[in-house]
């Protein structure tokens, strides 16, 4: 068979679905190839309001109403109770050391909450990739996406206005062309390996290796007691993105609500090797049995899949596009688990490529228009492997470590704020890295966070970050009242409106259109 469409699309991830259907609604032939069958289990499940809201941004655009719901815990159980996913409240950061007896979820020192909404109907979630990516394979071929399952790409030719390529699909033998090709198959994939694309590393990253599974019999531990002068926690610690941070690397634990719990650990060369993570079952009990908190939980806990260990977790492709492909942000490179940054990154990449195919394939930009979307993703990585670097280099520093974590939740909830003002021209770039005043700064920070030599050093950074962030907190980051837990207050909304050129009527009327208040009515 012999075909020729406007847009390939390989890889039926969500992301890969989710341009092959604004590709579809832009009035394209669209072809999405996929080498293996859905459902199957993915890694990266954790989204963040920000993520949330360009989903719900390119649902609006592209008249995408059927996924729409998916954006919010609360709709996504009105209209698809039989997808699985996980209520995701906040970001909740525990520290340890290693082998010590202390148990962090009673002292709030070794602690950091940072809510990211008011009430579990608009809140966050863990994506069950499972039944997620199936979900919108499906609605792919609905909106009628040509698909194509168990796909071995024979043959792949880049040529001067297209692209052509020999699939083998089922034993028959496919012939097809496209004008532009988008590659959504992840790191180290199909154009990576098709064209020998080189290999990077991020500037300043540490060497990571990961050992994840799904589980079942995961409990939940006891609630801990208030604190504060008796202030309740801003959400149930464990209905968020768990995040077990010592020295060296840290576990993740993610909650479904089909009994299923993600968890897993990314860790340095050094200590990865210490750990042994190549073992696999035997590495990851080894590790749980040095955590008296997280051993108590997983006690009768059962993998329910094989244990997978990436001996290298980052990556960095030395080339995103051409003048007839374009690889997704998820297939251009990848930085570490830590603060759930692939989903926003990949939407962000989305949308941009999404305009692209608004202004035609047979623009005169449309060269331009690629280079730009290269240059921007590049930019974003890099902005973001410098974080999670910090991040490491701080992981036995907590108080520094949390300070950090402020960096990207300031820029996360100032760019949020700001699309959802309809004033997207305040956040045009993933954790601000673009913005003339916050980018260079968040830079020159995480670079001496990197660095850091001494206590006094340590002391004066996070005295620094926080005047970095002040003129972009609309969230209460920088309260002197607070330090350790971090709620969703409209007051600290309402109190920042000048700082993204609003008015407090304009954010009360956001707030009202966001459903902030509605458990409360």
């Amino acid at each position: 068979m012999t075909s020729r469409y406007d847009v390939i699309v390989v890889g039926s991830g969500f992301a890969g679905s989710l341009i092959a259907m604004i590709a579809k609604r832009l009035g394209y032939s669209v072809l999405l190839v996929e080498k293996g069958t859905h459902p199957r289990i993915n890694i990266g499940e954790s989204s963040t309001p920000l993520a949330n809201l360009l989903l719900e941004e390119l649902c609006r655009r592209y008249d995408l109403a059927a996924l729409r719901p998916l954006s919010k815990w609360g709709s996504w159980q009105h209209a698809y109770p039989k997808i699985a996913c996980g209520l995701k409240r906040g970001f909740t950061f525990y520290h340890h050391a290693l082998e010590s007896p202390d148990n962090p979820c009673r002292n709030p020192a070794n602690e950091l909450l940072v809510a990211a909404s008011p009430h579990d109907e608009i809140a966050d979630t863990h994506w069950y990739r499972a039944d997620f990516d199936h979900l919108l394979v499906q609605q792919a071929q609905l909106f009628g996406v040509e698909y194509l399952d168990h796909v071995s790409i024979q043959q792949f030719n880049v040529q001067p206005n297209s692209v052509e390529l020999e699939l083998l699909a089922n034993n028959r033998q496919y012939q097809c062309s496209a004008r532009i090709l988008l590659d959504a198959t992840g790191p180290r994939g199909f154009i990576h390996q098709a064209l020998s694309i080189p290999q990077k590393s991020f500037h300043d990253y540490p060497q990571t290796q990961a050992l994840y599974s799904h589980f079942t019999g995961v409990t939940r531990p006891e609630p801990a007691p208030t604190a504060f002068g008796g202030t309740a926690p801003p959400y149930p610690a464990e209905d968020a993105a768990v995040h077990h941070v010592f020295e060296g690397g840290w576990i993740w634990v993610l909650r479904f609500n089909n009994g299923v719990t993600s968890a897993g650990v990314a860790a340095s060369q050094q200590l990865a090797e210490q750990l042994r993570l190549q073992e696999g079952a035997v590495a990851w009990s080894r590790l749980i049995n040095l955590i008296p908190a997280l051993r108590e939980q997983f006690v009768h806990a059962e993998p329910i899949q094989p244990f997978r260990h990436i001996p290298r977790l980052s990556y960095f492709a030395g080339q995103v596009q051409g003048g007839t492909w374009a690889m997704l942000p998820s297939a251009v490179g990848f930085v570490d688990p830590l603060l759930s940054t692939g989903f926003p990154l990949t939407l962000l990449g989305i949308a941009r490529l999404a305009r692209i195919l608004e202004r035609g394939l047979d623009s005169a930009s449309l060269a331009t228009d690629l280079h730009s979307y290269g240059d921007i993703t590049v930019r974003e990585l890099h902005a973001t492997s410098r974080l999670i670097a910090a991040l490491y280099a701080n992981m036995n520093r907590f108080e520094v470590f949390k300070t950090i974590c402020l960096l990207y939740f300031a820029a996360a909830s100032y760019s949020e704020t700001a699309h959802r003002l309809d004033k997207s021209h305040l956040a045009t770039s993933f954790l601000l890295c673009d913005h003339p005043a916050f980018g260079p700064a968040t830079d020159a920070l995480l670079r001496r966070a990197i660095a850091i030599a001494s206590d006094s050093e340590a002391s004066q950074l996070i005295l620094d970050i926080h005047c970095a962030i002040e003129p972009f907190d609309v969230a209460g980051l920088t309260r002197s009242d607070r330090s350790a837990w971090y709620p969703v207050d409209a007051e600290d909304l309402l109190e920042a409106a000048a700082k993204v050129e609003s008015t407090p009527e304009e954010i009360q009327a956001l707030l009202q259109r966001c459903g902030f208040y509605a458990a409360h009515s």
